[in-house]
């Protein structure tokens, strides 16, 4: 079973939902442990280019990660609805940053479906589904492949 739907309650997952321009993807309740607003963001020299860098987080310096430099999509200026997704990872947390949450719910099981061979999106070794939300396509993302190489070369 993906691991994406494994930590749900029964036969359902709670997924947080974000877009990305047009492209809406879901983690894991369990993996957020909050949801903040753009705030100050100090650029690390030598990082990575999706590395926005490091902000504070209620005294914790926490590494930042821009999703659309990650999943080589187009730069969008950032609006008042673009959010940090703070996220529980195996190297600690690690802020996200996306172009707004759009909402928490609740998927049944039998509407993730494995991700197809070849992804256009993104890289298939991110993608943990596809969830099928009413006439909407969702990307579940595996979260420890999406961060692993960006943040265990920095030793975060």
């Amino acid at each position: 079973m993906d691991q994406a739907v494994a930590h749900g309650d029964g036969d359902e997952e709670h997924l947080v939902i974000f877009s990305l321009g047009k492209e809406l993807y879901g983690v894991t309740i369990h993996a957020v442990e909050s949801i903040i607003k753009l705030q100050a963001i100090t650029e690390v020299p030598r990082t990575a280019a999706f590395i926005l860098g490091v902000t504070n987080l209620r005294g914790t310096v926490v590494p930042v990660v821009d999703l659309r430099k990650r999943f080589n999509l187009t730069s969008n200026e950032n609006t008042p609805n673009t959010r940090i997704v703070i996220v529980n990872a195996e190297v600690g947390k690690v802020g996200i940053v996306v172009d707004e949450v759009t909402e928490v719910l609740k998927v049944p099981r039998e509407a993730v479906q494995p991700p197809p061979p070849m992804s256009t999106t993104i890289e298939s070794a991110f993608i943990n589904g596809i969830a099928r939300i009413a006439d909407k396509l969702v990307i579940l993302l595996d979260l420890e492949k999406v961060l692993a190489s960006s943040t265990k070369q920095h030793n975060w």
